[in-house]
């Protein structure tokens, strides 16, 4: 546009009314501040924990190395840096540095406890961590494929994280396994014992958190040897999970504040355009009264419910959300909706944009009412009525309505035809001459100053508004003469419709709607499917564009997580040639989603895409946790350890490493559970589920965990014992 202008005559510019594009840009700045943030939280917390600048370097390397291969790899696929990948990006910034982290710990630890030189100690640690790094990076691998298979518009933003975590948490693995190493033996100094009591700080928290390690050590010992009570609170545990999930409301994605909001103007069928252009600038006076709007562009004779003199639609962009003064574009729908949702020339809804513009023209639910057995348009209007009334004294809906041009009176010209003929008049000459002077009628081309322009007929306005004006058209008959209309065509008024519908090859209506405060998407389109059950026999309601694609992720969910889980445990069978120690893994599963539960039920969330993807994560996580303390207590069992002993050294030697790599991953999420502004909605959608999912994944897992190794080995032990017996 800007080259364009140059050619613009003297006087002309240009501006650009509506823009979508600043949400995207604003979108992705948040996004990319929000991971710049977790990484600084994740070295501070590396920090914390190593308490040497040489040990935080090394996975501080590792992280954009593994960015810069993800986004190789990403370009390679095809796929752009948009906002969900940036989001799994964001996720990705505390899981990539675990792997760098359990290797720098685990030779750090040998330097200290057995005075081992980098180089030592890096070969040892790697023979000690190289399984559970394999295990680790499998599992968390593993669990992010199924979301890939997902259909529908879901699928593709499962798809979106899929890769951009699946891919950067391989390449963290292969660093862990590769450069890591090499850059503990080279950049490491050799420690002792004492090496951390330089600083105060760091003496107290080194002091306390090895309190902190010998009571866990002895809450461990003690509930290894309660194994009742420890499974009772377990399935306790399980139970309140299924009820959580059975009552926790369902959504398809969050409703973002994109910047803007579309309003709907609709008058009664019969309208002129200027009854519409008198309401359209009523409702211009009162947006641009607003502190929070920018600049609102409206469009006579047009809307998303169809094109008429009686319809326009408005699109009112809002201010850059720093400048708002706390705005927003749900509290401009509201006040809008206050002032001019009740006046009597007009229906004025205003509605926020759906999450996904191309599946729908608003937010809320969308659905057609199907007349499925032929019972003709009247009888649809009524089933139509009585939805729409119980959908009216429904707590759980709001604003339900018919998307659509209302009905309207029409003039049908009834012609005798053979009281035309006897006046030697043709059918189509009447036909020819309504079309011409109502409508319009191609007669010729002529030249006209070099150009060839178009003669078209059409009569003057002022002899076309009035039905006697249209019957004192006179038509031309056999003998040349003029016969006006009056004398063989009889109006008749009657209320019609201005537009069909059609659905899947039925005659149907389009309707809209939204949940009322305090209810999801998913509460109202049960609510909806409750009051159509009751519709006569031969109507039926089908949901379309968001509203279908929330039907059908929800029911992909449930088998996408077990498939999930399935494949976990095939791949740590495999790697592990066991079936008990994947079911001692699995076990604790449950452990994280139910704090993922609790942390949306208390910030009032529903269960959208966004959530399953952070439970998808939580599942792996929770699964990461314990692999590190079964692998080393399978170590210590071959190594001449009891099952006790082995199982409680190993939760002891691993808590630290557990403890460092888990808060990590947690405080990495903070800025998106805390997050503000443009995508605000969607990044806390991700980040509080995962949140919660850590804090109880990590917090019981580290005392199940145990349990659970030894439960499930004692219980092998004594079937393999019976079997040989």
């Amino acid at each position: 546009m800007q080259d364009l202008a140059q050619s613009f005559p003297s006087g002309m510019e240009y501006s650009i009314p509506f823009d979508t594009s600043p949400f995207v840009k604003i979108s992705i700045e948040k996004v990319v501040h929000t991971f710049i943030e977790a990484m600084v939280l994740v070295f501070l917390v590396m920090y914390l924990f190593l308490q040497n600048v040489r040990y935080t370097f090394i996975p501080a390397i590792v992280a954009p190395v593994a960015l810069l291969g993800t986004f190789t790899v990403m370009m390679l696929a095809g796929f752009s840096i948009n906002v969900l990948t940036m989001y799994g990006m964001v996720l990705a910034i505390g899981i990539i540095v675990d792997d760098a982290i359990v290797v720098v710990e685990n030779v750090e630890r040998l330097m200290a406890e057995e005075g081992l030189s980098p180089k030592e100690a890096t070969v040892k640690a790697m023979k000690e961590i190289t399984g559970a790094v394999v295990g680790i990076t499998l599992v968390l691998t593993a669990v992010f494929l199924p979301m890939g298979l997902a259909s529908g518009s879901v699928g593709v933003i499962y798809r979106q994280f899929t890769l951009s975590m699946a891919v950067s948490i391989l390449f963290s693995a292969f660093l862990a396994l590769t450069l890591t190493p090499a850059l503990c033996a080279t950049l490491l100094k050799p420690v002792t014992a004492d090496s951390h009591k330089k600083n105060r700080f760091f003496t107290w928290f080194n002091t306390s958190f090895d309190r902190l390690t010998g009571r866990y050590e002895n809450g461990v010992t003690r509930v290894i040897r309660k194994t009742g009570r420890m499974t009772f609170i377990y399935l306790a545990l399980c139970g309140v999970l299924y009820l959580a999930f059975k009552f926790l409301p369902s959504s398809f994605l969050p409703e973002e504040d994109q910047g803007y909001f579309i309003t709907s103007i609709q008058l009664p069928a019969d309208a002129t355009m200027k009854r519409t252009e008198a309401v359209v600038k009523e409702y211009e006076k009162q947006v641009m009264e607003r502190p929070g709007v920018e600049r609102n562009v409206s469009i006579l004779g047009f809307s998303f419910s169809g094109a008429g003199t009686n319809s326009a639609m408005a699109f009112t962009t809002l201010k850059d959300w720093d400048q708002r003064n706390g705005a927003t574009a749900q509290n401009e729908v509201t006040n809008i909706q206050n002032v001019l949702g009740d006046i009597p020339e007009a229906t004025v809804t205003s509605l926020l944009p759906p999450a996904i513009s191309e599946l729908s023209t608003s937010s809320g639910f969308t659905l057609r009412l199907e007349d499925r057995s032929g019972h003709g348009y009247p009888e649809l209007v009524k089933a139509l009525n009585m939805l729409l009334e119980k959908a009216g004294q429904s707590e759980a809906l709001y604003g339900v309505y018919m998307d659509g041009l209302p009905d309207g009176m029409g003039l049908s010209l009834k012609v005798d035809r053979q009281k035309a003929e006897a006046m030697g008049v043709s059918f189509n000459e009447i036909n020819q001459t309504l079309s011409g002077a109502l409508g319009s009628s191609y007669v010729n081309d002529f030249p006209n100053d070099g150009r060839i322009q178009q003669v078209i007929v059409q009569a003057e306005a002022e002899s076309r508004m009035q039905l006697p004006e249209i019957l004192s058209l006179n038509v031309r008959n056999k003998n040349g003469g003029m016969v006006p209309l009056s004398e063989f065509v009889r109006p008749v008024w009657q209320v019609s419709p201005v537009q069909m519908v059609r659905y899947q090859g039925y005659p149907a209506f389009r309707i809209t709607g939204w949940p009322n405060w305090g209810y999801s998407s998913g509460d109202a389109m049960a609510e909806m499917e409750k009051i159509a059950a009751d519709l006569p026999a031969g109507f039926a309601i089908e949901w379309t564009g968001q509203s279908l694609q929330e039907q059908q992720s929800a029911s992909e969910a449930p088998m996408l997580m077990l498939l999930s889980m399935l494949v976990i445990f095939l791949v740590l069978a495999a790697l592990y040639e066991s079936w008990s120690i994947p079911v001692s893994v699995m076990l604790v599963v449950p452990l994280g989603l139910i704090g993922a539960m609790i942390a949306v039920y208390l910030r009032g969330m529903p269960n959208d895409a966004f959530f399953k993807v952070g439970m998808i994560t939580i599942i792996g996580l929770s699964a990461k946790n314990a692999i590190l303390i079964v692998e080393f207590a399978r170590q210590l069992q071959h190594d001449g350890e009891n099952l006790l002993n082995a199982t409680v050294k190993a939760a002891r030697m691993r808590l630290r490493p557990i403890m460092m790599t888990s808060l990590a991953f947690t405080l990495g999420v903070v800025p998106l559970m805390l997050a503000s502004g443009a995508s605000a909605t969607t990044q806390q959608a991700i980040g509080t589920g995962v949140f919660g999912g850590m804090v109880t994944g990590t917090l019981l897992a580290i005392f199940f965990v145990p349990v659970f190794f030894v439960t499930v080995l004692t219980l092998v032990d004594k079937f393999r014992k019976k079997a040989r017996t």
